[in-house]
Protein backbone atom coordinates (compact mmCIF):
# COMPACT_ATOMS: atom_id res chain seq x y z
CA UNK A 1 0.00 0.00 0.00
CA UNK A 2 1.26 3.61 -0.89
CA UNK A 3 0.72 6.34 1.51
CA UNK A 4 0.79 9.70 -0.65
CA UNK A 5 1.54 12.75 1.40
CA UNK A 6 -0.25 15.86 0.58
CA UNK A 7 2.05 18.42 -0.45
CA UNK A 8 2.70 20.55 1.68
CA UNK A 9 3.17 18.30 4.77
CA UNK A 10 5.53 16.59 2.12
CA UNK A 11 7.56 19.30 2.16
CA UNK A 12 7.59 19.94 5.69
CA UNK A 13 8.59 16.44 6.34
CA UNK A 14 11.37 16.85 3.66
CA UNK A 15 12.49 19.99 5.51
CA UNK A 16 13.11 18.30 8.93
CA UNK A 17 14.60 15.07 7.30
CA UNK A 18 17.06 17.36 5.70
CA UNK A 19 17.80 19.11 8.76
CA UNK A 20 18.29 16.15 10.56
CA UNK A 21 20.72 14.68 8.61
CA UNK A 22 22.38 17.78 8.91
CA UNK A 23 22.52 18.01 12.35
CA UNK A 24 23.89 13.98 12.21
CA UNK A 25 26.48 14.95 9.68
CA UNK A 26 27.68 17.81 11.59
CA UNK A 27 27.65 15.44 14.70
CA UNK A 28 30.11 12.80 12.63
CA UNK A 29 32.74 15.81 12.46
CA UNK A 30 35.82 14.84 14.25
CA UNK A 31 38.77 16.99 15.58
CA UNK A 32 40.45 14.58 13.77
CA UNK A 33 40.32 11.99 11.54
CA UNK A 34 43.37 9.56 11.10
CA UNK A 35 42.64 7.63 7.61
CA UNK A 36 43.62 4.59 5.77
CA UNK A 37 46.08 3.44 8.68
CA UNK A 38 46.55 -0.40 9.36
CA UNK A 39 44.96 -0.10 12.84
CA UNK A 40 46.06 -2.61 15.71
CA UNK A 41 44.92 -3.09 18.75
CA UNK A 42 46.49 -5.81 20.51
CA UNK A 43 43.32 -6.59 22.82
CA UNK A 44 40.73 -7.07 20.67
CA UNK A 45 42.82 -8.53 18.44
CA UNK A 46 41.80 -5.75 15.45
CA UNK A 47 44.27 -5.71 12.65
CA UNK A 48 42.73 -4.36 9.46
CA UNK A 49 42.33 -1.05 7.44
CA UNK A 50 40.55 1.57 9.33
CA UNK A 51 39.57 4.96 9.90
CA UNK A 52 39.62 6.78 13.21
CA UNK A 53 37.35 9.36 14.25
CA UNK A 54 38.84 11.45 17.55
CA UNK A 55 36.63 13.68 19.75
CA UNK A 56 37.97 15.31 22.96
CA UNK A 57 40.92 13.50 23.29
CA UNK A 58 39.37 10.13 23.13
CA UNK A 59 38.76 7.67 20.02
CA UNK A 60 35.49 8.54 19.19
CA UNK A 61 35.02 6.01 15.76
CA UNK A 62 36.57 3.66 14.41
CA UNK A 63 35.12 3.02 10.95
CA UNK A 64 35.35 0.49 8.03
CA UNK A 65 34.05 4.29 5.90
CA UNK A 66 35.79 7.15 5.36
CA UNK A 67 35.27 9.70 8.08
CA UNK A 68 34.86 13.89 7.92
CA UNK A 69 36.89 15.68 10.38
CA UNK A 70 38.51 19.28 10.99
CA UNK A 71 42.52 17.67 10.35
CA UNK A 72 43.21 14.56 8.43
CA UNK A 73 46.12 12.54 9.32
CA UNK A 74 46.62 9.99 5.89
CA UNK A 75 48.24 7.04 7.24
CA UNK A 76 48.31 5.18 4.20
CA UNK A 77 50.85 2.51 4.56
CA UNK A 78 51.48 2.95 8.36
CA UNK A 79 50.53 0.78 11.11
CA UNK A 80 48.35 2.84 13.79
CA UNK A 81 49.01 1.63 17.28
CA UNK A 82 48.48 2.58 21.29
CA UNK A 83 50.84 5.01 22.45
CA UNK A 84 53.91 3.24 24.56
CA UNK A 85 53.84 3.11 28.66
CA UNK A 86 57.01 3.30 29.70
CA UNK A 87 56.44 1.94 33.17
CA UNK A 88 60.18 2.12 33.85
CA UNK A 89 62.10 5.55 33.53
CA UNK A 90 63.74 7.71 35.39
CA UNK A 91 64.01 10.50 33.40
CA UNK A 92 60.89 13.01 34.11
CA UNK A 93 62.93 16.01 32.38
CA UNK A 94 62.06 17.86 29.24
CA UNK A 95 64.76 16.41 27.54
CA UNK A 96 63.45 12.99 28.93
CA UNK A 97 60.16 14.04 27.57
CA UNK A 98 61.51 15.04 23.94
CA UNK A 99 63.08 11.99 23.29
CA UNK A 100 60.50 9.66 24.29
CA UNK A 101 58.11 10.99 22.10
CA UNK A 102 60.14 11.01 19.49
CA UNK A 103 60.23 6.84 20.12
CA UNK A 104 56.68 6.61 20.14
CA UNK A 105 56.26 6.82 24.30
CA UNK A 106 53.49 8.72 25.45
CA UNK A 107 53.29 7.86 29.27
CA UNK A 108 56.52 7.34 31.15
CA UNK A 109 56.08 6.31 34.47
CA UNK A 110 59.10 6.06 37.29
CA UNK A 111 57.68 3.00 39.32
CA UNK A 112 61.27 1.06 40.33
CA UNK A 113 62.57 4.09 42.38
CA UNK A 114 59.65 6.11 42.59
CA UNK A 115 59.09 9.31 45.23
CA UNK A 116 58.04 10.67 48.18
CA UNK A 117 56.07 13.06 48.35
CA UNK A 118 54.69 11.96 44.98
CA UNK A 119 53.13 15.79 44.95
CA UNK A 120 56.95 16.79 44.10
CA UNK A 121 57.21 14.87 41.41
CA UNK A 122 56.96 16.04 37.64
CA UNK A 123 58.75 19.61 38.98
CA UNK A 124 59.93 20.17 35.29
CA UNK A 125 56.81 19.89 33.94
CA UNK A 126 54.99 22.07 36.16
CA UNK A 127 54.27 24.44 33.33
CA UNK A 128 52.90 21.89 31.43
CA UNK A 129 53.75 18.46 29.77
CA UNK A 130 53.32 16.92 26.62
CA UNK A 131 53.73 13.46 27.84
CA UNK A 132 51.48 11.54 30.25
CA UNK A 133 53.77 11.12 33.69
CA UNK A 134 53.30 9.42 37.34
CA UNK A 135 55.60 7.62 39.93
CA UNK A 136 54.85 5.05 42.80
CA UNK A 137 55.88 5.77 46.32
CA UNK A 138 59.45 5.72 46.21
CA UNK A 139 60.32 3.45 49.41
CA UNK A 140 64.04 4.75 49.23
CA UNK A 141 62.92 8.09 49.71
CA UNK A 142 60.58 7.41 52.57
CA UNK A 143 63.35 5.54 54.14
CA UNK A 144 65.59 8.60 53.49
CA UNK A 145 62.65 10.75 55.51
CA UNK A 146 63.27 8.29 58.54
CA UNK A 147 66.74 7.57 59.03
CA UNK A 148 67.91 10.58 57.99
CA UNK A 149 65.76 13.52 58.34
CA UNK A 150 66.22 14.62 54.82
CA UNK A 151 63.81 14.76 52.02
CA UNK A 152 65.03 14.21 48.36
CA UNK A 153 61.96 13.27 46.69
CA UNK A 154 63.18 11.16 43.72
CA UNK A 155 66.64 10.11 42.32
CA UNK A 156 67.08 13.18 39.97
CA UNK A 157 65.30 16.15 41.47
CA UNK A 158 66.18 20.05 40.28
CA UNK A 159 69.77 19.21 38.92
CA UNK A 160 70.80 16.89 41.67
CA UNK A 161 71.37 13.05 41.63
CA UNK A 162 71.25 11.18 44.11
CA UNK A 163 74.59 9.62 45.43
CA UNK A 164 73.48 6.15 46.95
CA UNK A 165 75.71 6.12 49.50
CA UNK A 166 74.92 6.93 53.83
CA UNK A 167 72.89 5.91 56.33
CA UNK A 168 69.96 4.59 53.88
CA UNK A 169 71.71 2.83 52.01
CA UNK A 170 73.79 0.85 54.75
CA UNK A 171 71.80 1.34 57.85
CA UNK A 172 69.04 -1.56 59.17
CA UNK A 173 66.25 0.62 60.08
CA UNK A 174 64.53 -0.44 63.94
CA UNK A 175 61.33 -1.15 64.83
CA UNK A 176 59.64 1.67 65.17
CA UNK A 177 61.41 3.15 61.71
CA UNK A 178 59.53 0.59 59.78
CA UNK A 179 56.43 1.30 61.42
CA UNK A 180 57.09 5.12 60.50
CA UNK A 181 57.86 3.96 57.16
CA UNK A 182 54.62 2.55 56.80
CA UNK A 183 52.43 5.31 58.07
CA UNK A 184 54.51 7.54 55.32
CA UNK A 185 53.96 4.82 52.50
CA UNK A 186 50.31 4.75 53.01
CA UNK A 187 50.42 8.84 52.93
CA UNK A 188 52.26 8.61 49.74
CA UNK A 189 49.57 6.18 48.00
CA UNK A 190 47.26 8.21 49.13
CA UNK A 191 48.81 11.36 47.57
CA UNK A 192 48.44 9.41 44.37
CA UNK A 193 51.46 6.73 44.47
CA UNK A 194 51.06 4.34 41.76
CA UNK A 195 52.07 1.29 43.94
CA UNK A 196 55.41 1.23 45.89
CA UNK A 197 58.96 1.05 44.21
CA UNK A 198 61.64 -0.69 45.78
CA UNK A 199 65.60 -0.15 45.12
CA UNK A 200 65.90 -3.39 47.15
CA UNK A 201 69.49 -4.74 45.49
CA UNK A 202 70.81 -1.04 46.27
CA UNK A 203 70.34 -1.72 49.74
CA UNK A 204 70.88 -5.06 50.43
CA UNK A 205 72.31 -5.19 53.57
CA UNK A 206 70.56 -2.61 55.00
CA UNK A 207 66.88 -4.16 54.63
CA UNK A 208 66.09 -6.70 56.91
CA UNK A 209 63.49 -9.30 57.01
CA UNK A 210 61.17 -7.58 59.13
CA UNK A 211 61.55 -4.14 56.34
CA UNK A 212 60.58 -6.33 53.39
CA UNK A 213 57.64 -8.11 55.13
CA UNK A 214 56.31 -4.81 55.96
CA UNK A 215 56.49 -3.36 52.21
CA UNK A 216 54.16 -6.21 51.15
CA UNK A 217 52.14 -6.30 54.08
CA UNK A 218 51.29 -2.33 52.88
CA UNK A 219 50.88 -3.40 48.70
CA UNK A 220 48.65 -6.16 50.42
CA UNK A 221 46.41 -3.88 52.48
CA UNK A 222 46.34 -0.77 50.33
CA UNK A 223 45.87 -3.55 46.50
CA UNK A 224 48.53 -1.57 44.37
CA UNK A 225 51.91 -3.60 42.75
CA UNK A 226 55.37 -3.66 44.26
CA UNK A 227 58.25 -3.21 41.42
CA UNK A 228 61.21 -4.10 43.02
CA UNK A 229 65.13 -4.55 41.78
CA UNK A 230 65.63 -7.90 43.81
CA UNK A 231 68.78 -8.40 45.78
CA UNK A 232 71.26 -9.77 43.25
CA UNK A 233 72.91 -12.76 43.53
CA UNK A 234 75.77 -14.06 41.67
CA UNK A 235 75.24 -14.78 37.48
CA UNK A 236 71.54 -15.25 37.99
CA UNK A 237 71.53 -17.14 41.87
CA UNK A 238 67.91 -16.86 41.80
CA UNK A 239 68.02 -16.49 45.74
CA UNK A 240 66.45 -12.79 45.63
CA UNK A 241 64.08 -14.02 43.22
CA UNK A 242 62.80 -16.74 45.70
CA UNK A 243 62.63 -13.98 48.45
CA UNK A 244 60.20 -12.18 46.80
CA UNK A 245 57.90 -14.69 45.47
CA UNK A 246 57.41 -16.32 48.80
CA UNK A 247 56.17 -12.69 50.30
CA UNK A 248 53.77 -12.58 47.27
CA UNK A 249 52.30 -15.93 47.69
CA UNK A 250 52.20 -15.19 51.39
CA UNK A 251 50.75 -11.40 51.53
CA UNK A 252 48.65 -12.43 48.15
CA UNK A 253 50.80 -8.28 47.16
CA UNK A 254 50.92 -7.58 43.05
CA UNK A 255 54.63 -8.23 42.50
CA UNK A 256 56.68 -6.69 39.50
CA UNK A 257 59.99 -8.04 39.14
CA UNK A 258 62.31 -5.29 37.19
CA UNK A 259 64.13 -5.92 34.63
CA UNK A 260 64.49 -9.88 35.29
CA UNK A 261 67.06 -10.13 32.31
CA UNK A 262 69.53 -8.46 33.68
CA UNK A 263 69.29 -10.12 36.94
CA UNK A 264 68.57 -13.23 35.95
CA UNK A 265 70.94 -13.44 33.18
CA UNK A 266 71.94 -17.25 31.82
CA UNK A 267 69.25 -17.93 34.56
CA UNK A 268 66.08 -16.41 32.69
CA UNK A 269 64.43 -19.37 31.79
CA UNK A 270 64.70 -20.91 34.96
CA UNK A 271 63.73 -17.36 36.75
CA UNK A 272 60.25 -17.02 34.26
CA UNK A 273 59.59 -20.67 35.29
CA UNK A 274 59.85 -20.15 38.81
CA UNK A 275 56.60 -16.85 38.28
CA UNK A 276 54.99 -19.13 36.38
CA UNK A 277 54.85 -21.79 39.05
CA UNK A 278 54.16 -19.53 41.44
CA UNK A 279 51.42 -17.59 39.48
CA UNK A 280 50.03 -20.92 39.15
CA UNK A 281 49.90 -21.57 42.85
CA UNK A 282 47.55 -18.05 43.01
CA UNK A 283 50.60 -15.32 42.93
CA UNK A 284 50.00 -12.32 40.88
CA UNK A 285 53.38 -11.52 39.50
CA UNK A 286 54.85 -10.11 36.33
CA UNK A 287 58.16 -8.87 34.76
CA UNK A 288 59.58 -6.85 32.32
CA UNK A 289 63.00 -7.33 29.71
CA UNK A 290 65.03 -3.91 28.14
CA UNK A 291 65.76 -4.12 24.09
CA UNK A 292 69.23 -2.96 25.04
CA UNK A 293 71.47 -5.19 26.24
CA UNK A 294 73.64 -3.21 28.70
CA UNK A 295 72.84 -2.24 32.09
CA UNK A 296 72.98 1.66 33.38
CA UNK A 297 73.50 2.82 36.72
CA UNK A 298 75.59 4.85 39.26
CA UNK A 299 79.11 3.79 39.83
CA UNK A 300 78.25 4.60 43.62
CA UNK A 301 75.69 1.60 43.30
CA UNK A 302 75.89 -0.67 46.22
CA UNK A 303 77.16 -3.45 43.57
CA UNK A 304 79.96 -1.47 42.90
CA UNK A 305 80.77 0.10 46.20
CA UNK A 306 80.63 -2.75 48.36
CA UNK A 307 80.27 -5.90 46.37
CA UNK A 308 81.74 -8.37 43.90
CA UNK A 309 80.45 -6.99 41.02
CA UNK A 310 82.89 -8.90 38.60
CA UNK A 311 82.20 -12.28 40.06
CA UNK A 312 78.83 -11.28 39.80
CA UNK A 313 78.22 -9.75 36.17
CA UNK A 314 81.04 -11.78 34.94
CA UNK A 315 82.69 -8.92 33.71
CA UNK A 316 85.80 -6.66 34.53
CA UNK A 317 86.95 -2.83 34.10
CA UNK A 318 87.12 -2.94 30.06
CA UNK A 319 83.29 -3.89 29.94
CA UNK A 320 82.21 -0.87 31.52
CA UNK A 321 81.80 2.46 29.86
CA UNK A 322 81.91 6.11 31.42
CA UNK A 323 78.16 7.28 30.84
CA UNK A 324 79.42 10.83 30.55
CA UNK A 325 82.62 10.08 28.05
CA UNK A 326 81.89 6.63 26.44
CA UNK A 327 85.08 5.75 27.50
CA UNK A 328 86.06 2.01 28.43
CA UNK A 329 87.23 2.05 31.83
CA UNK A 330 90.26 0.70 33.32
CA UNK A 331 90.88 0.17 37.20
CA UNK A 332 92.22 3.41 37.31
CA UNK A 333 89.74 5.49 35.60
CA UNK A 334 87.59 3.63 37.25
CA UNK A 335 89.08 4.46 40.84
CA UNK A 336 89.29 8.00 39.71
CA UNK A 337 85.45 8.50 38.76
CA UNK A 338 84.45 6.56 41.80
CA UNK A 339 86.49 9.04 44.44
CA UNK A 340 85.86 11.97 41.98
CA UNK A 341 82.35 12.00 40.91
CA UNK A 342 80.40 9.29 42.62
CA UNK A 343 76.75 9.92 40.79
CA UNK A 344 78.63 9.59 37.83
CA UNK A 345 76.35 6.64 35.78
CA UNK A 346 78.24 3.74 33.81
CA UNK A 347 76.57 1.46 30.99
CA UNK A 348 77.97 -2.18 32.48
CA UNK A 349 77.83 -4.80 29.14
CA UNK A 350 76.81 -7.95 30.24
CA UNK A 351 73.28 -8.85 29.20
CA UNK A 352 73.62 -11.78 25.58
CA UNK A 353 71.21 -11.40 23.52
CA UNK A 354 69.40 -14.84 23.50
CA UNK A 355 68.97 -13.59 27.19
CA UNK A 356 66.38 -10.33 25.84
CA UNK A 357 65.35 -13.48 23.19
CA UNK A 358 63.94 -15.35 25.66
CA UNK A 359 62.32 -12.83 28.26
CA UNK A 360 60.85 -11.31 25.20
CA UNK A 361 58.91 -14.52 24.33
CA UNK A 362 57.60 -15.01 27.99
CA UNK A 363 53.78 -14.20 28.10
CA UNK A 364 52.62 -11.16 29.53
CA UNK A 365 56.39 -10.16 29.04
CA UNK A 366 56.84 -5.75 29.16
CA UNK A 367 59.36 -3.69 27.87
CA UNK A 368 60.99 -0.99 29.41
CA UNK A 369 63.47 1.66 29.25
CA UNK A 370 65.15 2.13 32.25
CA UNK A 371 66.05 5.37 30.95
CA UNK A 372 68.88 7.76 32.89
CA UNK A 373 68.25 10.84 34.09
CA UNK A 374 68.95 13.39 30.92
CA UNK A 375 68.68 17.11 30.91
CA UNK A 376 71.16 18.36 28.14
CA UNK A 377 72.08 16.91 25.02
CA UNK A 378 75.89 17.48 25.88
CA UNK A 379 75.42 15.04 28.98
CA UNK A 380 75.80 11.92 27.24
CA UNK A 381 73.23 9.00 28.49
CA UNK A 382 72.36 5.60 27.39
CA UNK A 383 70.58 4.73 23.91
CA UNK A 384 67.35 3.14 26.10
CA UNK A 385 66.27 6.91 26.45
CA UNK A 386 65.60 7.38 22.45
CA UNK A 387 65.67 3.86 20.85
CA UNK A 388 64.16 1.06 23.28
CA UNK A 389 60.58 1.03 21.44
CA UNK A 390 62.00 1.23 18.29
CA UNK A 391 64.37 -1.28 18.24
CA UNK A 392 62.17 -3.73 19.36
CA UNK A 393 60.13 -3.28 16.49
CA UNK A 394 62.55 -2.80 14.20
CA UNK A 395 65.19 -5.58 15.59
CA UNK A 396 63.57 -7.74 16.94
CA UNK A 397 60.37 -8.08 15.34
CA UNK A 398 61.27 -7.14 11.57
CA UNK A 399 64.94 -8.26 11.10
CA UNK A 400 65.00 -11.08 14.40
CA UNK A 401 61.28 -12.22 13.78
CA UNK A 402 61.42 -13.39 17.59
CA UNK A 403 57.74 -11.74 18.12
CA UNK A 404 55.06 -10.47 16.11
CA UNK A 405 53.96 -7.02 15.56
CA UNK A 406 50.77 -7.26 17.61
CA UNK A 407 52.97 -9.21 20.44
CA UNK A 408 55.37 -6.59 20.60
CA UNK A 409 52.75 -4.18 20.33
CA UNK A 410 51.29 -5.40 23.52
CA UNK A 411 54.58 -5.88 25.35
CA UNK A 412 54.93 -2.01 24.26
CA UNK A 413 51.46 -0.69 25.63
CA UNK A 414 48.29 -3.07 26.59
CA UNK A 415 50.19 -5.42 29.57
CA UNK A 416 51.45 -2.35 31.10
CA UNK A 417 48.25 -0.68 31.02
CA UNK A 418 46.59 -4.17 32.20
CA UNK A 419 48.82 -4.29 35.02
CA UNK A 420 48.93 -0.46 36.40
CA UNK A 421 44.80 -0.79 36.47
CA UNK A 422 45.72 -2.24 39.66
CA UNK A 423 46.55 1.10 40.92
CA UNK A 424 44.60 3.45 38.85
CA UNK A 425 41.29 3.31 36.73
CA UNK A 426 42.94 5.82 34.59
CA UNK A 427 44.57 2.69 32.43
CA UNK A 428 41.91 1.44 31.37
CA UNK A 429 41.56 3.88 28.68
CA UNK A 430 45.10 3.34 27.58
CA UNK A 431 47.12 0.54 25.71
CA UNK A 432 44.01 0.44 23.63
CA UNK A 433 43.08 1.32 19.91
CA UNK A 434 39.06 1.32 21.30
CA UNK A 435 35.95 3.58 21.22
CA UNK A 436 35.92 5.51 24.32
CA UNK A 437 39.80 4.50 25.04
CA UNK A 438 42.41 7.67 25.07
CA UNK A 439 43.90 9.05 21.63
CA UNK A 440 47.32 8.35 22.59
CA UNK A 441 48.23 7.21 19.44
CA UNK A 442 51.58 6.23 17.48
CA UNK A 443 51.96 6.10 13.55
CA UNK A 444 54.99 4.28 11.86
CA UNK A 445 56.09 2.69 9.19
CA UNK A 446 56.44 -1.16 9.53
CA UNK A 447 58.74 -1.31 7.11
CA UNK A 448 61.57 0.94 8.07
CA UNK A 449 61.15 1.48 12.07
CA UNK A 450 64.39 1.47 13.41
CA UNK A 451 66.33 2.39 16.52
CA UNK A 452 69.73 4.98 15.85
CA UNK A 453 70.46 5.64 19.47
CA UNK A 454 73.85 3.87 20.11
CA UNK A 455 76.01 3.75 23.31
CA UNK A 456 78.17 6.99 22.76
CA UNK A 457 75.26 8.58 20.66
CA UNK A 458 72.46 8.01 22.50
CA UNK A 459 70.01 10.94 21.68
CA UNK A 460 69.67 10.31 18.09
CA UNK A 461 65.67 9.84 16.78
CA UNK A 462 64.69 6.52 15.29
CA UNK A 463 64.15 6.23 12.14
CA UNK A 464 59.86 5.21 10.82
CA UNK A 465 58.35 6.78 13.65
CA UNK A 466 56.40 9.62 12.42
CA UNK A 467 53.40 10.65 13.93
CA UNK A 468 52.72 11.03 18.02
CA UNK A 469 49.17 11.96 19.56
CA UNK A 470 48.71 12.37 23.31
CA UNK A 471 45.29 12.46 24.07
CA UNK A 472 44.52 13.16 20.51
CA UNK A 473 46.96 16.19 19.85
CA UNK A 474 49.93 15.56 17.50
CA UNK A 475 52.79 15.92 19.84
CA UNK A 476 55.18 14.56 17.20
CA UNK A 477 54.75 14.98 13.33
CA UNK A 478 56.37 13.63 10.06
CA UNK A 479 58.94 12.70 13.15
CA UNK A 480 59.85 16.30 14.64
CA UNK A 481 58.75 17.73 17.71
CA UNK A 482 55.85 19.57 17.44
CA UNK A 483 56.01 23.18 20.17
CA UNK A 484 53.13 24.15 21.72
CA UNK A 485 50.33 21.38 22.90
CA UNK A 486 50.65 20.21 26.57
CA UNK A 487 48.00 17.70 26.83
CA UNK A 488 50.07 15.48 29.20
CA UNK A 489 48.71 14.52 32.28
CA UNK A 490 49.98 13.60 35.58
CA UNK A 491 48.40 10.24 36.59
CA UNK A 492 47.34 9.18 40.05
CA UNK A 493 47.26 6.50 42.24
CA UNK A 494 43.56 5.57 43.24
CA UNK A 495 43.07 5.61 47.06
CA UNK A 496 41.88 1.96 47.91
CA UNK A 497 39.79 0.62 51.07
CA UNK A 498 41.91 0.39 54.06
CA UNK A 499 41.56 -0.32 57.93
CA UNK A 500 42.65 3.38 59.43
CA UNK A 501 41.80 1.09 63.06
CA UNK A 502 44.51 -1.03 62.10
CA UNK A 503 46.81 2.28 60.45
CA UNK A 504 46.06 4.14 63.77
CA UNK A 505 47.25 1.30 65.89
CA UNK A 506 50.50 1.46 64.77
CA UNK A 507 50.70 5.24 64.93
CA UNK A 508 49.43 5.15 68.19
CA UNK A 509 52.11 2.68 69.33
CA UNK A 510 54.56 5.20 67.79
CA UNK A 511 53.26 8.59 69.65
CA UNK A 512 52.98 10.05 66.09
CA UNK A 513 50.38 12.41 64.73
CA UNK A 514 49.93 11.40 60.57
CA UNK A 515 47.13 12.88 58.90
CA UNK A 516 46.19 10.34 56.25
Amino acid sequence: MTTILPRPLGLLILTVLSMSLAACSQDSEYDLVIANGRVIDPETQLDAIRHLGIRDGSISQISQQPLRGNKTIDASGLVVAPGFIDIHSHTPTLLGQQVNLLDGITTQLELEAGSFPVSFYGEHFRDGAQINYGSSVGHWAVRTKVIEGVDMPYIFAGDKILTMAGPTWMQAATAAQIEQMRLLLNQGLDGGGLGIGVLLDYMTEAVSEAELSMLFEVASERDVPLFVHVRRGYTGDPAGLVEVIDLALETGAPLFVCHITHNAMGGIGDWLAMIDEANQAGANITTETLSYAAGGTSISADVFRRRDWQAIFDISYQDVQWVATGEWLTKETWDKYAKEQPTGMVNHHYVKEDWVETALQWPGMMVSTDALPAIDTSIPTNPNIAGTFSRLLGHYVREREVLSLSDALARSSLYQAQWMEQASPVFKNKGRIQRGADADLVIFDAQTIAANAVYGDPYLKPTGMLHVLVAGELVVQNGLPVEGPAPGQKLLGSVSPVSYTHLRAHETSLHLVCRL
